[in-house]
């Protein structure tokens, strides 16, 4: 299974459409990304020898070190899970224990080749919803009463296979009637009757528990599932609905999961990427009590699974020796020589991320594809009104964020979602409401002051609310 062909320079090149900045971050996984083709098309006795190059990213929150990695997945189509190491506790701890992150990633992986699967089979399943939809419109008379109808002459006098056989044709010729005005969308709005699975949503039992039975709850809810057949209920609905869930029912028939399961379980030996963001705070303090005593156990226990393993799942072992790991922290309380000497060695390269300025604010708010203003504009364009920032507006906005952000924790870019809900609060509340002769807003820096002025003011008013 082959990595996405694409050249480190065209990655970097791809990231830029999405994050400001972080060059040498960039750079870093764009290799990675490289190398991991460049394994996959070296000679086969070296192949399973070639190790993937782990990377910690150091920087504090918000400056695009998740993203990198969620954006480097998407290009690559590649089983993409982020995790807290902090969720995870030693074993022997109540909490869960590491190999569960790789069951999550497979889980993940299943879904995506499921969806692959489901959407190439997608004609196939339309095809059999609409034949379900015909019968349903127009279902098969019984021979007893086609017999009856000949006795009673409501059909002309001819022997019985002569009789069935006129039936055949007037109901074929219906049927190919009605098919016309299926696609043709005519029958959209008829109420018709089909059998749905009844999907209760009754209490759900969580179980906690150590290592190796942490896929207990789902095997037995599996298991159970299986035992009893699943209940179905008559629903009356419009056509156009119908032919969606009888074609979401036949997909799932068509489906081959075995074929869908050794894909997924490929995908993720050869190209999962597992985030493990915080990895900072599983490095232990000096205490030997209270919270900090599992800290160094994680590490152990994550060492064998970023080293390779075999995990156990519900859908067979895995091998985790090449999936990628990128680890994240702010490392400000700490540094990754902090973290035990084996794991450091797993994780050779280490690249530190910059934090964010105002000038790098005004670029994050404009230049990428998914731009904040970009987002509202469009936005506001659905009850079509046309939202207009001025240059100095945008120069203010990532000003106000830089100086929360100096006054108070430093949260990246994040700051800017905060500072433009606030700046636009009055403008999405009203917006459905606004006259047609106001449909034209312009946003400029005296607008942007006097909207955030008393909570930029009130240092008290501005930490609850930026």
């Amino acid at each position: 299974m082959s990595s996405t062909n694409l050249t480190p320079r065209e990655t970097v090149s791809q990231l830029d459409k999405y994050i400001i900045g972080q060059h040498d971050a960039k750079r870093a996984v764009a290799v990675a990304l490289r190398n991991r083709w460049r394994r996959q098309n070296v000679p086969e006795e070296l192949k399973e020898e070639i190790a993937p190059k782990n990377i910690i990213m150091i920087g504090p929150t918000g400056v695009g070190k998740t993203e990198i990695a969620r954006r480097l997945a998407k290009l690559d189509k590649s089983p993409f899970l982020k995790i807290e190491a902090s969720k995870f506790t030693e074993v022997g701890y109540v909490g869960r224990d590491v190999e569960s992150m790789v069951r999550d990633l497979v889980e993940l992986a299943i879904n995506m080749a499921k969806s692959e699967e489901q959407e190439n089979v997608k004609v196939k399943a339309m095809e059999l919803a609409e034949e379900r939809i015909l019968d349903i419109l127009l279902p098969l008379k019984r021979r007893e009463q086609e017999q009856t109808e000949a006795v009673e002459g409501t059909l002309p006098d001819m022997p019985e296979s002569d009789v069935a056989v006129q039936e055949d044709i007037r109901h074929n010729e219906t049927r190919e009637k009605l098919r016309r005005l299926f696609r043709s969308g005519k029958l959209d709005e008829r109420i018709v009757e089909i059998e749905v699975v009844d999907n209760p949503t009754g209490p759900m039992i969580e179980i906690f528990s150590t290592s190796g039975v942490e896929d207990m709850g789902m095997n037995i809810k599996e298991m159970f599932g299986n035992m009893f057949p699943q209940k179905k209920k008559e629903r009356k609905i419009k056509v156009s609905e119908a032919v969606n869930i009888l074609a979401d029912e036949e997909a799932q028939r068509l489906v081959d999961m075995e074929k869908v399961t050794r894909a997924a379980m490929e995908k993720v030996e050869q190209s999962g990427i597992i985030f493990l963001d915080e990895i900072d705070k599983i490095v232990g303090g000096d205490s030997s009590q209270g919270p900090d005593v599992s800290r160094e156990g994680v590490q152990r226990d994550l060492l064998p699974i970023v080293e390779g393993s075999n995990v156990n799942t519900k859908y067979g072992m895995v091998k985790t020796d090449h999936i990628l790991f990128i680890a994240a922290g702010a490392f400000s309380a700490s540094k990754p020589s902090d973290l035990i000497p084996e794991l450091q060695g797993r994780f050779p390269i280490r690249v530190e991320l910059d934090s964010l300025e105002k000038e790098d604010f005004i670029r994050i708010l404009t230049e990428p594809h998914n731009a904040l203003v970009k987002q509202y504009v469009e936005m506001m364009a659905t009850e079509d009104i046309k939202l207009i920032f001025q240059d100095d507006a945008i120069e203010e906005i990532a000003e106000v964020a830089a100086l929360v952000n100096g006054k108070m924790e430093n949260i990246g870019a994040r700051r800017l979602y905060t500072v433009m809900e606030i700046l636009l609060e009055e403008i999405s509340f009203d917006a459905p409401d606004i006259a047609v002769a106001k449909k034209k807003i312009n946003i400029d820096a005296d607008y942007v002051k006097d909207k955030l002025k008393d909570v930029i003011e009130d240092e008290d008013l501005s930490r609850y609310i930026l």
